[in-house]
This record gives C-alpha cells, structure tokens and sequence, in this order.
C-alpha cells in the first residue's frame, strides 16, 4: 500500500468510536474469522486485516465504504472518496484535457451496453467496475462518464484521447471511436 492511502486509513480509524468500529466488526463475520476479530480493537487493525484478505487496496476500497456507511459514518465514506478522486499523476496538458473531455462525451452518449468491456480494456479493475455499475445501475451515461473519471484518474498525465480510441477498437466499437476522432479533428480546427 503506498504511504498516502495508510494515512488516509489512520485518520480514519482515529476518527472511529468503540461502537462504530465494533459495528464494522460485525459486518466483516463473513469475510474475517471470529478468533481474529475478537482480537481488532482499532481500525488500522481492522484494515490490515482487510487488507490480507484482499478487500481493502489503494485500487479497491468499496468494502471499506460500505463498511463505513453501514456504521453511520458517511463522513468517513466521503473522505475515502476524496483520497480517491485525488490524482496519482498531474493532469494531461490543457489541449490533451479539452481533448479527452470532448472524447469522453461522445464516449458517453453511443457506447451503451459495452461499457465493462471498454473499462477492462482500460485497465480498470473488476471490483472497480462493479463499484461504478452499483453507482449509476440505470443511467448507462453517467455510467460511462463515472468509468472514463475513473480511467482519466488512473491514468493521471499519461491519459490521451488516442489511446480511448485505441480501446474502442478493440472492443469493436469502431462506430464510436470514428465519431471520437472526428470530433478531436473539429476541435483540432477550432484552436
């Protein structure tokens, strides 16, 4: 885990109370065994274990969030959002920005059904991807607009237009990945 997650992780647990980690204990029966939570009386305790059983990670936080949300603390949940919506890398240049954000509304509008496909190819994660479909379940575009963030995110100041097009070739969406380009030439003549 890198050094800013855990200290995220540690204002967390420092900003839980005995009955609320004692809450979060009990909706990890099924994941941690019972002789091992008798003995987690802090957070960071709870996380480190999480994080052995391969529910807690940099990339894959939902079980935390939920764990979070299920002990009534929203305010916990939402600065684990704001850890992760902070960019690993600075972001793309301001062309390459008005690029890819041009990119992802065409994105957004034609790509549908496909969209986990697109988001495997991009290198997103399946825990990852099940957190954006619970987020959105029946608006396909926020749906993609949430998995492109997630993709610009990941990728910090390496993410390019090309390379979305590149992945909706892949996944056979060459439909939308010629409207992409052709928007990106429009722009290109525009500046």
């Amino acid at each position: 885990m890198n050094i800013d997650f855990n200290v995220v992780l540690l204002q967390i647990s420092n900003d839980l109370n005995s009955g609320q980690l004692d809450s979060m204990k009990f909706l990890c029966k099924d994941v941690i065994k019972k002789n091992q939570l008798e003995k987690i009386d802090t957070g960071h305790k709870l996380f480190q274990s999480l994080s052995e059983k391969g529910k807690l990670d940099p990339e894959n936080t939902d079980f935390l969030r939920s764990l979070l949300t299920g002990a009534g603390r929203d305010d916990l949940a939402l600065k684990l959002d704001q850890y992760e919506c902070t960019p690993a890398d600075p972001t793309p240049d301001e062309t390459e920005r008005a690029r890819l954000d041009e990119a992802t509304v065409v994105i957004a509008e034609r790509l549908g059904k496909v969209w986990k496909k697109l988001g495997r190819r991009l290198g997103i994660i399946e825990p990852k991807l099940e957190s954006i479909s619970k987020k959105h379940p029946s608006d396909l575009e926020e749906t993609v607009m949430e998995l492109l963030k997630e993709w610009r995110k990941k990728q910090g100041a390496q993410a390019r237009a090309e390379d979305l097009v590149k992945a909706l070739r892949a996944c056979d969406q060459n439909l939308t990945a010629d409207k992409v380009e052709e928007k990106l030439a429009q722009l290109g003549d525009g500046q």
